[in-house]
């Protein structure tokens, strides 16, 4: 595949809300074939759920089989030769995946799943102490982060209803900016020993100032953790430049890894020769003697440290493929055809000028990844199924919000087009 490291260019053309204008854009637009490289479900929908579960690259398909080949051919000698021999094979993710992060190779690591791996870097990051003792995350947060929280705060004693600290992102049915979030933290930080934060909210959409949110936490001895789950693979992220402690992200939304995709971890290069308490396992074990263990535990001096076990292959190897395709393409490039179609799906929905449908997602691309939220207020239909017998696939939250995410890779301005179209009837 030829790589698309070409600047896209922005259409020198007054917006029209038009078929013949979506399909202009399209013709335009250099990456549009990307689509071709992708799955679609048999029914063909127009399909904007890749905040909750990729679509399948082609090429997954051939990755998957090559693992299979080896284990039916080789048996437990495909952990030594092969095409990929499985010994390192999470380490033939390590460097694709941090570029879509920003960080260094040696501070990625691919292993578990996303809550697993939360709860695995808070046995080494949340540390209380008498003055320090309370977490601090967004709200409204993922309930399974909540849950984590909670779960680490009771483990050391402590009460998880008074000891978490959740700052509101989201009031009057709408987002609050970037500079009242900070604010909030600011004046509660005084007893935080660690904040989780999300990257881009799951549910409106937002993406934090995740620098001056850091800033903060060094300014205040503060440990700074990130879920990144719905920012991997949709936002530029400058994790070591951002000074972020650790973070954690899944690999079946925007990195199509698909269903239960092994999830990313990145831990801060100053904490690789550190002593930090931590579970420990076999696989995190000095790869020299891993065979031949001593009595104590010798940690490999990189994330791959916070490893328990052997990798499972066959995902990571889907895994694998999408994350190829986004070194190919580029994460750059990606992002700035994402702006361009949220903006388009934007301009679409205003246009319609329907009083019953609020963008509460923040309007500026700065402050946002692909995903539009909105508010519908309409008792007349039931949402969820009105979309979905239009071929329509996003997802609903209550109270009355569909999450409408535009893949850089495979959507395009007729999907958006076509998508408002049947807006209109709400």
């Amino acid at each position: 595949m030829a790589r698309f490291r070409q600047k896209i260019i922005y259409i020198n053309m007054q917006f029209q809300s038009t078929l013949k204008y979506a399909e202009y854009l399209d013709n335009q637009d250099p990456l549009y074939s990307l689509k071709n490289k992708f799955y679609f479900p048999s029914s063909n929908p127009i399909y904007f759920c890749g905040h909750s579960l990729g679509l399948q690259p082609k090429q997954t398909y051939d990755y998957v089989k090559d693992e299979l080949n080896a284990w039916e051919e080789l048996g437990v000698e495909g952990h030594l030769n092969g095409k990929s021999p499985w010994l390192d094979y999470h380490s033939y993710l390590s460097e694709n995946m941090s570029k879509i992060v920003g960080a260094n190779t040696s501070e990625v690591v691919v292993m578990n799943s996303l809550t697993t791996n939360l709860h695995l870097l808070m046995i080494s990051f949340f540390k209380p102490s008498k003055q320090k003792f309370k977490i601090l995350i967004d709200t409204p947060s993922f309930p399974s982060d909540k849950y984590a929280v909670q779960s680490q705060l009771k483990l050391h004693g402590l009460n998880p209803l008074e000891d978490l600290i959740e700052i509101s992102t989201f009031q009057d049915n709408k987002c609050i900016s970037n500079k009242d979030m900070l604010n909030q933290i600011e004046t509660n930080l005084d007893n935080v020993a660690m904040m989780l934060i999300s990257g881009v909210n799951y549910y409106t959409g937002q993406f934090y100032d995740l620098k001056s949110i850091s800033d903060l936490a060094k300014k205040h001895n503060c440990m700074i953790g990130l879920d990144l789950a719905h920012a991997a693979g949709n936002v530029q992220l400058e994790l070591n430049n951002w000074d972020i402690d650790f973070a954690a992200w899944c690999g079946y939304k925007y990195l199509n890894g698909g269903p239960g995709a092994p999830s990313g971890v990145f831990v801060n290069e100053r904490y690789h020769s550190s002593n930090l308490n931590r579970l420990e396992g076999w696989w995190g074990h000095d790869k020299e003697t891993r065979f031949s263990p001593p009595n104590l535990f010798n940690p490999i001096k990189s994330a791959e440290a916070w490893q328990l076990s052997n990798p499972p292959i066959l995902s990571m190897a889907a895994l694998r493929s999408s994350i190829e395709l986004f070194d190919t393409v580029g994460m750059d490039t990606l992002r700035k055809r994402s702006e361009l179609l949220t903006s388009y799906m934007e301009d679409m929905i205003h246009s319609i000028n329907n009083r019953n449908i609020n963008i509460i997602t923040p309007s500026d691309s700065d402050d946002r990844g692909s995903q539009l939220s909105l508010a519908i207020h309409s008792d007349e239909k039931n949402i969820e199924l009105f979309l979905k017998n239009k071929n329509i696939i996003c997802d609903f939250r209550k109270p009355n919000v569909i999450r409408v995410a535009s893949c850089a890779f495979y959507n395009s301005y007729k999907d958006i087009y076509n998508f408002v179209q049947v807006l209109k009837e709400l």
